[in-house]
């Protein structure tokens, strides 16, 4: 059974943030609010714990979060917000967390986002982080770790950069990341009424700012619909009350089916990205991809 503190989470989500994905609009007007108040800055409190530093690439901020005790392994964390929501205080705490537990470097780049930016703008500027990041690390010291839509660009990332022959990194950690988006997947449409969080009409409507003109079908959007088979070992967390898990229940399949090793972990009750949130079920989360990453 859920925590009491995880089920006041989701009704607190169902009757705030939902509202930006039912409809065009909605979804609109939390972008153009979310712009006077976000700041893509690191809480002070975490310049206390550990360093970080940033940089500039496409005149874009990165920072590398580093823990007292580095080892060679890093992690490029990519943060969710559907593809048009700034970075927040639940992704810089996972980055540091993560950074502090493993005694990884996080590398975290503030990318261009829509309808400022398009997906080609994000990830010229992603793939760019990623080859300065193998001028001083070897690929199979480096996890490609993202959430929501940032877990759809981690694996979007490792099909471009096959195509390149940019290596993969030794693993993902995807966090009920978007890998279908084209959303047509009638049990999604039926599981939207159920998710707390998200919805179609709002979903719809970020993936049109992100990618206008393109098909939702293409691979570099749905990357479920790509070449599967160049994907790293991967640990893929999704909740049972996200409308995005029937698609990701899908994608493990098809990725096993062409040699992946993937890890699912489907969370009974639990909503979008819930391992981001400080409560059992999140700290249960964040205990499992320290275990993997460690493995």
């Amino acid at each position: 059974m859920s925590s009491l503190h995880s089920r006041l989470v989701a009704l607190i989500i169902k009757h705030s943030r939902k509202r930006a994905f039912t409809s065009p609009e909605n979804l609109k007007r939390w972008i153009a609010s979310s712009r006077r108040s976000q700041s893509h800055e690191p809480p002070l409190k975490l310049a206390r714990r550990l360093t970080i530093r940033q940089g500039m690439v496409h005149g874009f901020p990165v920072y590398e979060v580093m823990p007292h005790s580095a080892g060679a392994r890093r992690i490029l964390y990519l943060h969710g917000g559907a593809f048009c929501f700034e970075i927040t205080s639940y992704h810089w705490f996972l980055a540091a967390e993560m950074a502090e537990r493993l005694g990884m470097r996080v590398t975290v780049p503030i990318y261009p986002i829509a309808p400022e930016h398009d997906i080609h703008a994000m990830f010229d500027m992603v793939l760019d982080v990623y080859r300065a990041m193998l001028r001083e690390s070897a690929a199979e010291n480096i996890v490609f770790m993202g959430d929501s839509a940032g877990g759809n660009m981690a694996v979007v990332m490792t099909m471009m950069g096959a195509l390149e022959g940019i290596p993969a990194p030794a693993r993902h950690v995807l966090i009920s990341p978007g890998l279908d988006l084209t959303l047509r997947n009638e049990v999604v449409r039926q599981m939207a009424a159920q998710d707390p969080w998200l919805d179609i009409p709002g979903g719809l409507e970020a993936i049109r700012l992100y990618a206008p003109g393109l098909d939702r079908g293409d691979w570099r959007i749905s990357p479920l619909y790509g070449d599967l088979s160049v994907l790293p070992k991967t640990l893929l967390l999704t909740g049972t009350r996200d409308m995005l898990t029937p698609d990701n229940i899908i994608f493990a399949e098809r990725a096993r089916e062409v040699g992946v090793d993937v890890d699912l972990v489907l969370e009974p009750d639990m909503f979008h990205v819930w391992p981001l949130v400080d409560m059992p079920e999140g700290r249960r989360a964040r205990d499992r991809i320290v275990a993997y990453l460690q493995g």
